[in-house]
């Protein structure tokens, strides 16, 4: 596993990279100067995916055809930080924005960025349609167990007992596991993944975008802030190594051996995997020879200014 120290977390030379590097390609980040907290877990995540963009490039997916939507919260100001096609949703709306964008253009890949308040919370009865559809998007959950960007209050992945500036006195309420709901939705890629150990996180993600699917990764991603709990990851997470992710009662069992919360130790790695059809694969025989497209959007807008 990767030390933290191998994470640019610090926030130090958070002044973006130029817009093309010395050999004339785009650079994976923006100009925006980045504002999460030092220690934030979403560095891990950020700089995983500046090597992914490449990669992706490899297995066929050009950048050009990339499109990342956001919701509200610390985790979305990676739509700021990624030198790529970019969305802001509304709070708990990022799912049915990403889905929208791949029934307008099945072309595309697109990657919705949530974060466990924001999907888990107002969200998720859209991520329970997307798993139930199999729409082809990939669903990446900072899961930090905590509203962080409104400074502390508990979310539906907060472990009982929380205390935060909502619950003072600790929540009265059990989490929920997300990997559980979005299994029997009928999501064909569970996985959970960890902002500590780039390696593993890449592998994770790629493997999630490259599926065709609806796929859900539920990243363990620390809030150094509000709810610190790096010594409790490292204490409990492994790397499954003995799973069989064809069968959904393997994956179930597994996926409840942690209960977001308690002394069990936290298996990381893919859950469950799975071919079916598409929901977007049943409108990519339509004709869209006859129909200006361009000109659509044109009139549509001049519509409306």
């Amino acid at each position: 596993m990767s030390d933290i120290a191998d994470l640019d977390i610090s926030g130090a030379g958070s002044r973006r990279p130029q817009p093309a590097d010395t050999d004339g390609d785009a650079a994976p980040l923006t100009y925006a100067e980045n504002t999460w907290c030092p220690g934030c877990g979403n560095f891990g995540i950020l700089n995983v995916w500046k090597t992914l963009i490449d990669e992706l490039a490899d297995n066929g997916v050009p950048r050009e055809r990339i499109v990342v939507v956001a919701g509200i919260g610390c985790h979305a100001k990676i739509a700021d930080y990624l030198n790529l096609n970019t969305f802001y949703s509304l709070h708990g709306r990022t799912v049915p924005v990403a889905t929208g964008i791949k029934l307008g253009n099945p072309e595309l890949t697109v990657i919705a960025h949530a974060g466990d308040g924001d999907c888990y919370g107002e969200g998720l009865e859209h991520m329970l349609f997307a798993a139930k559809r199999n729409i082809d998007i990939s669903l990446m959950v900072h899961d930090n167990g905590v509203y962080a960007l409104t400074t502390g209050q508990y979310t539906p992945t907060s472990p009982r007992g929380f205390r935060g500036k909502s619950t003072p006195g600790g929540s009265a309420e059990q989490p929920i596991n997300p990997l559980e709901l979005a299994l029997a939705g009928g999501a064909t890629f569970v996985a959970r993944s960890y902002s500590r150990g780039a390696e593993r996180l890449r592998q994770t993600m790629l493997d999630a975008v490259l599926h065709k699917g609806f796929s859900l990764v539920d990243i363990l991603q620390v809030c150094a802030t509000f709810n610190n709990l790096y010594s409790y990851y490292n204490e409990r997470t492994f790397d499954m190594d003995d799973n069989d992710p064809s069968s959904r009662t393997d994956a179930l069992n597994r996926i409840g051996e942690w209960t977001y919360g308690g002394d069990g130790r936290i298996a990381l790695g893919t859950f469950y995997r799975s071919a079916a059809d598409t929901f977007d694969g049943a409108f990519r025989d339509i004709d869209r020879s006859s129909f200006d497209r361009e000109a659509a959007v044109r009139d549509l807008l001049a519509r409306r200014v």
